[in-house]
């Protein structure tokens, strides 16, 4: 599915298959010439080879175009684990090796070359391409580890490495990054930058580089920052004229939580570079999050208010996913029905004037995603029906079976809906995942019941991908009133679906089961199970915090 594109394949799908093509090739140089001594540094060759997939696509892009891939590839999924309370380390103690598989994830497949990238530019390039040169040589066809590596580069860069190592890399978190902007008359007198840790850890900096951009009506000044301090002054504001507004990491390479100026969101159409937008997006959704900028409803009302004019597809879809998270997690079912009118309005227009095809089809995938109206079921079901999609919008197989599966969330009786969708698909792989999901989907409670109770059953898991979609659908806030019944059980059959499940598996059955959840009720099924089991096994509890991480957010909101 990665590999064999349809003809209008989005942006996201393109990227994904260079990347991995990319990616498994440069295992042939970390993995396979050269190996981890043991698997606590098994992200050490997936660290390179999604390193490396990112220079590949650097050397055959733009560099506006790879910058915006990196930022919205990577950071989001790495701030998604790192802001949590089970947030683990790139680089991780492993003292049995049947938990070795639990070490992959967000954190070395997105922060690590987050960090790999911050390494570079603080060596310089070149001085960095002689240490790995260096590295490959001397290890080549034998084991190396973390510490081998750092020694050799430590050797071609007068920067301490080993303390940047010990806070990028062997310890959790990211760092809170704010302003203060002091005005003399109409210039800038100072502009000091101040960094803390998140939450309540002990002291430490963060040393890395990225950009503050000054704008104004006519024009933009952009000031590199090299942080490496608690508290440093920006000598190369002074004098400026005073600005509009401040964007703090507007190059979109810092990584951390990044102060937000007010200001912005009334000038936003001034941030005309498409990497600065992104960067301005992902620090306003994690602003939020953190209980900072706005409240969720303002964050929806500004998303879905930049529909219209974002027309970068990367960008798109970001504020897309955005939008749908706050929608389902982050507002009350008052305020999401009270909004849900004007928000399918604005999204189908917005699909309607964007001209790239991507785009309208992310634009209807969105509406799709968050109707609730009668009106907009008429109006879906009638495409689903007769096969007619919108106006330049391209709608395949797996599109309409999609479609057909979120009409069945919004139907009281949708058996005859789902098996005209059934009859219709001619694959036998999508036959066979398809009669898994519309048990998870069936607005028969009982079928529902049974397809949970199925789950006990390792036979019932084989399909893995397929069962954790169907889990997305069975937990669905539209169904989360009978739903949340699973929850406790879900967890209790956690150890088992590690046992005898894929790596990847215990992440993707517990984000399924709880991504959307934000009541009280869910909070405390997960509160009473970990209290429970005071000795759980540290790497499960571990994942269990990051997956119900927005759950935990929600109840402030």
């Amino acid at each position: 599915a990665t590999l064999f594109l349809n003809k209008d394949a989005t942006q996201n799908q393109l990227n994904a298959r260079s990347n991995l093509i990319a990616h498994e090739v440069a295992h042939q140089w970390f993995g396979d010439m050269v190996t981890m001594k043991w698997f606590s540094d098994v992200w050490m060759k997936e660290v390179f080879a999604n390193f490396m997939a990112d220079k590949s696509t650097a050397a055959s892009t733009d560099r506006e175009t790879y910058n915006l891939k990196f930022l919205t590839t990577h950071f989001p999924s790495a701030y998604a684990v790192d802001r949590t309370a089970g947030a683990n380390p790139i680089r991780q103690p492993l003292d049995n090796l049947q938990n070795a598989g639990m070490l992959y994830g967000a954190i070395i497949y997105d922060k690590a070359p987050i960090m790999m990238r911050q390494l570079e530019l603080l060596m310089g390039e070149e001085n960095f391409r002689k240490g790995v040169d260096e590295y490959l040589k001397k290890y080549a066809y034998t084991n190396a580890s973390w510490p081998d590596l750092i020694k050799i580069l430590s050797a071609h860069t007068d920067e301490d490495l080993q303390s940047w190592n010990k806070v990028w890399v062997n310890e959790t978190g990211r760092p809170i990054i704010t302003y203060s902007l002091k005005n003399d008359h109409d210039a800038i007198g100072s502009l000091m930058i101040t960094q803390r840790p998140e939450g309540d850890e002990a002291h430490k900096l963060w040393k890395q580089s990225f950009q503050v951009s000054l704008y104004y009506p006519d024009t933009i000044i952009d000031i590199p920052v090299h942080l490496s301090k608690e508290k440093q002054e920006i000598n190369k504001a002074s004098g400026k004229p005073k600005p509009l507004f401040v964007l703090l990491n507007s190059s979109g390479i810092g990584y951390g939580v990044f102060g937000l100026d007010s200001a912005m969101y009334k000038y936003f159409s001034l941030v005309k570079d498409p990497v600065s937008r992104a960067s301005a997006y992902i620090s306003l959704y994690e602003n939020v999050l953190n209980g900072n900028a706005m409240r969720p409803l303002q964050l929806l009302h500004f998303l879905y208010g930049q529909l219209q004019h974002e027309t970068t597809e990367l960008n798109l879809r970001l504020i897309v996913g955005y939008l749908s998270s706050v929608c389902w997690e982050f507002i009350s079912k008052e305020n999401r029905l009270a909004e849900s009118g004007n928000l399918e309005s604005l999204v189908w227009k917005a699909m309607q004037e964007q001209t790239a095809r991507n785009n309208k089809k992310i634009l209807f995938e969105c509406y799709e995603s968050i109707f609730q109206s009668q009106q907009a079921y008429d109006k879906l079901y009638n495409i689903w029906q007769h096969q007619t999609p919108p106006n330049n919008v391209l709608l395949n197989d797996d599109d309409y079976t999609s479609l057909a599966l979120a009409l069945s969330l919004r139907s009281n009786d949708n058996a005859t809906l789902l098996q005209e969708q059934l009859a219709r698909i001619k694959n036998p792989d999508r036959i066979n995942r398809f009669k898994i999901i519309m048990q998870a989907v069936s607005s028969d409670k009982n079928v529902r019941d049974a397809f949970f109770e199925g789950l006990s059953e390792k036979q019932n898991r084989a399909n893995e991908s397929a069962v954790s979609a169907a889990l997305a659908y069975l937990h669905h806030p539209l169904r989360q009133q009978t739903s949340a019944a699973y929850l406790k059980k879900s967890l209790e059959m956690l150890e088992e679906i590690k046992r005898t499940g894929d790596i990847f598996f215990p992440d993707n059955w517990l984000r399924a089961t709880f991504n959307n959840y934000q009541s009280p009720q869910a909070m405390q099924v997960v509160t009473d199970f970990l209290a429970q089991h005071p000795q759980y096994n540290g790497v499960l509890k571990n994942k269990v915090l990051q997956a119900t991480d927005n759950l935990r957010r929600a109840q402030k909101f």
